[in-house]
């Protein structure tokens, strides 16, 4: 009997796919501020693509519902994953101004 692998559904944002380099990085790391950046993007462009299928919704153009549904709730989901990366390192900025050196 063979049992044949799960499938990847979760991939990753386009912006880690094809990432801006910086010429200082060479060790093949992604810079941080450009993976911000790039999260941010796409963040954005998901938040557009919800809003699209929500106006397509209301107007009668959309085939099923629950495509809305899924591209609104991952819109969502990447705008709170977005808002705990800022809490985050506004924490961390804050605990390293404590500091006393």
């Amino acid at each position: 009997m063979s049992i044949s692998p799960i499938s990847n559904q979760v991939s990753l944002p386009q912006s880690l796919h094809n990432p801006i380099r910086d010429s200082k990085a060479t060790t093949g790391e992604i810079p941080f501020a450009d993976m911000v950046k790039g999260l941010i993007k796409d963040t954005d462009q998901q938040q557009m693509q919800a809003q699209d299928g929500v106006r397509q919704l209301v107007t009668g153009e959309a085939e099923s519902i629950h495509d809305v549904v899924l591209t609104t709730s991952r819109a969502d989901l990447a705008f709170r994953l977005m808002m705990e990366i800022r809490n985050r390192l506004i924490a961390s900025y804050q605990e390293v101004m404590r500091m006393q050196v």
